[in-house]
């Protein structure tokens, strides 16, 4: 059998995406979670995890925050480490902008179906939930709009089942996750 194995920086990952994959990853296809001590310990030792797998037929997803550092210079120090273990053709490598939260300020009626919240979805079209990607604190944003009702690893559980996967997502890094990992699911159905 094969797996798309998911390394993570954090808890709040893993709650969100056991939902997201669920959807669009097949039976045929097991999936395994790898959840970090934060992106320092994500970076520190994903070169030794990935190089250590020795399961035929895996494929990697690799997961972050961008926090306050650069995304690109972020995704580049992460694909050397994948390459350097030998995985670069069964590896993606996707980075949050600036967290995971900006995927939820994208699809602010997920927000209001997982939180059981009311009157959020009206704040869709405001500029700053029109490009969530663009914010630089976007779990405080969220917390301030549902009056600290969203806490990362039962808000991300909860909210991670209504999030829609058809690219409507205001959230850019958000559908390119979700499209990178539909690729990666192709390339591994067509070996």
């Amino acid at each position: 059998m094969s797996s798309l194995v998911c390394l993570l920086e954090e808890p709040s990952a893993k709650a969100m995406l056991t939902n997201v994959l669920e959807k669009i990853v097949p039976d045929s296809i097991a999936i395994r979670y790898i959840v970090f001590d934060g992106k320092q310990d994500l970076e520190k030792q994903i070169e030794r995890k990935l190089r250590g797998w020795n399961q035929p037929s895996s494929y990697f997803l690799i997961m972050r925050d961008q926090d306050s550092g650069n995304c690109h210079e972020i995704k580049a120090n992460l694909l050397s480490k994948v390459e350097s273990a030998g995985k670069k053709n069964v590896s993606l490598v996707r980075i949050a902008c600036h967290e995971l939260e900006s995927f939820y300020l994208g699809d602010l009626l997920a927000v209001e179906n997982g939180l059981d919240i009311t009157g959020l979805t009206k704040n869709q079209n405001n500029r700053k939930y029109r490009t969530p990607d663009n914010l630089s604190n976007p779990a405080e944003e969220l917390s301030k709009l549902t009056k600290k009702k969203y806490q990362k690893v039962s808000g991300s559980r909860a909210i991670g089942p209504f999030l829609k996967l058809d690219n409507s997502n205001k959230s850019v890094s958000f559908n390119v996750l979700v499209e990178g990992v539909k690729k990666l699911i192709e390339l591994e159905i067509e070996q």
